[in-house]
C-alpha cells in the first residue's frame, strides 16, 4: 500500500491504482500529443468536413463493437491481456497515419476502424480494471487524479506537438509527433506488466445486463444520460480543434489553445476531487452541464480566436465539475446493481455502447447538415443543439437513488 498525506489527502492507495494512473496518463499524453493533431492532418489534405465526419463515424461505431468482443474476451482472458491488445491497436493506427502519409484522406475508414478497435480494447479493460482496483472511497480520488493526469498531458502535448510541428516543413513534424505517440503507446505497454493479472471465469450475460434497465431504474437513468453524454462528444471532439485551425492556420495556435484548456482543467480536476463530497454531486454535474451549454454561445455566431481561447477556459472549469462526480455516481449505480461482482464487464460495455450510440446520432446529424444545408449558417445551429447533450445528463442522474438500493 502506498500512502498519500497532505497534499493528496489521507489516503492509501494499492500499487495497481499507481500503476493503473501511470498506463492511464501516458496515454492521455500520447492522445493528447497526437489525436487532435489527427483530424488537422486530414482537413489539410482534403479541406472537407465531411472527410472529417467519416473518420469520427468510422470510429465511434467500430469502438461500441469492439466493446462487445473484448468484454466476451475479458470474461475469457486476462483483463491486463485486453488492455495490452488495446495498446497495440493504437500503436497500429499510429504506424498506418506514418505509412500513408499523405494518402491518409483516401483511407479513412481503415484509420478510423483501427483507432475504433484501439479504443474498443483500451477503455474496455481500463474501465474494468478502475472498477475492481477502486472502491468508493478512493474512486473520486482516481477520478480527480486521473483528470490531473490527463490535463497535465493535455498541457504538455499540444505545445509540443503544434511547436514541433510548425517548425518542418510539409508533413515532417506530423510524422515526428506520432512516432512519439507510438513511443508512449509502447512505454504503456510495459508497465502495464506490472499491474496484477485478473483473469476471469464465467458467462458472457451482454443481453441480460442491457435488459437490466427494465428492472434497475438508477441503471436505465444512468445509462440514458450516457447517451446524452455522447450526442456532444460525437462532434465537438474534432469540430472545435477545426475552428482554432480555420480562425488561425497554425497548428502552433492550437496547441496554445490546448495549453490553457488543460492548464485551467489541471486545477479545476484537482480541486474538484478534494472538495466536491458525495452529498454535493448531483449540484456539481448540473452546474458544469450549464456551464458547458453557456460556452457554446461564445463560438457559434462570430468566430475568433480569442473566443475561442475563452471557451477553452470556460470548459476547463466545467468538465471536472461535470466529470469526476458523474464518473464516481456511474461506477456506484454499477456497484449497486445486480450481480454487479459477477458482471462488472457487462455493466461496463452497456454503458459504453449507450455513450456510443450517442456519439453516432451526433456526427451522423453532422454529415446530414453539411450534405443538404449551408455549412456556415447550419454548423453553428447544429452546435447547440447537440451541445445540450451534458446538460441532459443532470435531468436523469437528479431521480437516481443510491439510498434506496
Amino acid at each position: 500500500m502506498i500512502r498519500f498525506n497532505r497534499l493528496l489527502g489521507d489516503i492509501e492507495l494499492k500499487k495497481d491504482i499507481v500503476f493503473l494512473l501511470l498506463i492511464g496518463g501516458l496515454y492521455s499524453m500520447s492522445v493528447a500529443l497526437s489525436n487532435t493533431f489527427v483530424n488537422i492532418y486530414l482537413w489539410k489534405q482534403s479541406g472537407e468536413y465531411l472527410d472529417l465526419g467519416i473518420y469520427n463515424l468510422t470510429v465511434v461505431i467500430f469502438q461500441p463493437l469492439t466493446f462487445i468482443l473484448a468484454g466476451r474476451w475479458a470474461k475469457k482472458i486476462d483483463r491486463v491481456i485486453v488492455l495490452r491488445i488495446g495498446v497495440i491497436f493504437l500503436a497500429c493506427f499510429y504506424l498506418s497515419v506514418l505509412f500513408f502519409g499523405e494518402n491518409a484522406g483516401s483511407n479513412l475508414v481503415i484509420l478510423g476502424a483501427l483507432l475504433g478497435i484501439g479504443y474498443g480494447f483500451y477503455w474496455l479493460a481500463f474501465n474494468v480494471l478502475t472498477f475492481e482496483i477502486t472502491e468508493p472511497e478512493t474512486r473520486d480520488f482516481f477520478n480527480g487524479f486521473l483528470g490531473t493526469l490527463t490535463s497535465a498531458g493535455g498541457m504538455v502535448g499540444p505545445i509540443l506537438a503544434g511547436y514541433i510541428i510548425s517548425r518542418f516543413t510539409s508533413y515532417q513534424g506530423y510524422t515526428i509527433v506520432f512516432g512519439l505517440s507510438l513511443g508512449l503507446f509502447s512505454l504503456a505497454v510495459i508497465l502495464s506488466f506490472f499491474l496484477k493479472r485478473r483473469p476471469a471465469h464465467g458467462r458472457y450475460f451482454f443481453m441480460r445486463i442491457l435488459k437490466e434497465r427494465k428492472n434497475d431504474e438508477n441503471w436505465r437513468l444512468i445509462t440514458n444520460a450516457h447517451f446524452f453524454q455522447g450526442l456532444r462528444e460525437g462532434t465537438f471532439v474534432f469540430i472545435i480543434s477545426v475552428f482554432v485551425f480555420i480562425s488561425t492556420g497554425s497548428e502552433f495556435a492550437i496547441g496554445k489553445f490546448g495549453l490553457i484548456n488543460s492548464g485551467i482543467a489541471f486545477v479545476g480536476y484537482f480541486l474538484t476531487s478534494r472538495l466536491i463530497k458525495k452529498e454535493y454531486r448531483k449540484r456539481s454535474i448540473l452546474a458544469g452541464g450549464v456551464l458547458l451549454y453557456l460556452a457554446i454561445f461564445l463560438i457559434v455566431f462570430d468566430l475568433t480566436y480569442g473566443k475561442l481561447l475563452i471557451y477553452a477556459g470556460t470548459i476547463a472549469i466545467a468538465y471536472p465539475l461535470l466529470l469526476v462526480p458523474y464518473i464516481s455516481m456511474t461506477y456506484d449505480v454499477i456497484g449497486k446493481g445486480w450481480k454487479a461482482a459477477e458482471m462488472r464487464i457487462e455493466y461496463i460495455v452497456v454503458r459504453e455502447i449507450f455513450i456510443n450510440m450517442g456519439r453516432i446520432v451526433s456526427i451522423l446529424a453532422f454529415i446530414f447538415t453539411i450534405t443538404f444545408f449551408n455549412q456556415e449558417k447550419s454548423i453553428p445551429i447544429l452546435l447547440l443543439i447537440l451541445g445540450s447533450g451534458h446538460t441532459f445528463i443532470y435531468l436523469f442522474i437528479r431521480k437516481v437513488n443510491l439510498s434506496a438500493t
